[in-house]
């Protein structure tokens, strides 16, 4: 069979010269998204205390994962810690969690809780995963006496 006249040659390097120049396209879209685009903060910079002042100084905040180093793939369950600034344990507090990957612009895998307020200003929050290794931030938003206040960490896994 005959393609438009002409043999198969001329037709099979048109097709090649036209997948050629769709993934050159594409390796040089993808190449301008992350070399233009790098990420929002470089490694280098990144706070990664796991104890800090929350945003508008209300409380002083710790995280610990129940088991360190952290694993990838698996859930596990962290320990948060709210004092006032002056030291003081905040009891009676709620604490909504979110988080994800800034680079990759998505959010956790899962949906974790706060299930269990532990005593002495401690609290437990469970169902967190994280699916691959790289920038992730953990963002607490705290409700208690003291008032509305938020608290975001950066992890390195």
């Amino acid at each position: 069979m005959r393609l438009c006249g002409r043999g198969k040659g001329p037709m099979v390097g048109a097709m090649f010269r036209i997948i050629a120049f769709v993934l050159s396209a594409a390796a040089l879209a993808f190449a301008a998204i992350f070399l233009l685009n790098p990420g929002s903060e470089p490694a280098a910079t990144r706070d990664l205390s796991r104890s800090k002042a929350s945003d508008n100084g209300l409380y002083v905040v710790e995280i610990a994962p129940e088991k360190d180093p952290i694993e990838q793939g698996v859930l596990h369950g962290w320990v948060v810690t709210l004092t006032t600034p002056a030291g003081e344990a905040v009891e009676g507090a709620a604490i909504a969690v979110g988080g994800g990957m800034p680079d990759h612009g998505h959010g956790l895998p899962t949906s974790p809780e706060m299930t269990a307020e532990l005593g002495e200003g401690r609290y437990q929050v469970e169902g967190v995963r994280f699916n691959m290794g790289g920038w992730w931030v953990l963002e607490f938003e705290i409700d208690a006496g003291p008032g509305k206040d938020s608290a975001t960490f950066n992890l390195q896994l």
